[in-house]
């Protein structure tokens, strides 16, 4: 003999599998997948300027020397000058050896010694700055210069600007270290924003844990006052 069920449905869903999770399309989360797409160009900008930089210090540099217009120790080589605008004498030699240089004097009065040493790597050859003058006129003038070591060879070029160049160089760190940070760091929190919006939607389209409560009389105990 079946016993009826005068509690009505089963209390807190007892007796079947609970509810599948609804399902939260992409497109609905907050912050949107565009910032992805941010950070990413954002790195590659970044990045992209850095390289340019370092790039622009290293060809300015390396252009620094005319190494298209060489000349051999003893050999005097005739170039172009411009008032005011400081030239330097570099060197390529085996070995280092005292390095000797003169100009016309309506050009220059004398040469003087960089304080600093200056080397620039340009295929197969270094050159070392050697002096410097700042012409007092300008139009084009000989230039001469011998070194103590066979087969020293020489080049004009322009006073390196190291301050310019340092500063490129920063300035690409620079770029490369933000990009590391800012990359990242906006990948994760959007990251993170979208996880709590998404357990934010969960939340509020899950139904209730539990049933609704139970209905009729209770078999036990009887209804009624005890006496």
């Amino acid at each position: 003999m079946a016993i009826p069920n005068t509690w009505g449905a089963p209390y807190g869903g007892y007796g079947g599998p609970p509810p599948a999770p609804p399902v939260i399309p992409a497109k609905d989360l907050r912050p949107r997948r565009l910032w992805y797409v941010v950070a990413a160009l954002l790195g590659a900008v970044l990045v992209g300027t850095g390289v340019t930089l370092v790039v622009l210090a290293i060809k300015d540099t390396v252009n620094s020397v005319d190494t298209a217009h060489t000349f051999a120790g003893g050999e005097p080589r005739t170039f172009g000058f411009t008032r005011g605008k400081t030239r330097a004498i570099y060197v390529s030699q085996s070995r280092w050896g005292h390095v000797d240089c003169r100009v016309p004097r309506e050009l220059a009065d004398s040469l003087t010694k960089p304080a600093g040493t200056f080397r620039v790597t340009h295929g197969v050859r270094s050159w070392d700055r050697v002096l410097e003058f700042t012409p007092r006129t300008s139009g084009d003038y000989p230039v001469i210069c011998t070194s103590e070591v066979p087969g020293a060879v020489f080049a004009l070029g322009d006073k390196p600007e190291v301050a310019g160049m340092v500063g490129g160089i920063l300035a690409a760190v620079g770029c490369f270290l933000t990009a590391a940070v800012a990359v990242p760091a906006i990948c994760i929190v959007t990251a993170v924003r979208r996880g709590r919006h998404r357990r934010q939607l969960l939340a509020a389209a899950m139904p209730p844990m539990w049933g609704p409560p139970p209905s009729g009389a209770a078999p036990w105990p009887p209804a009624g006052p005890v006496a």
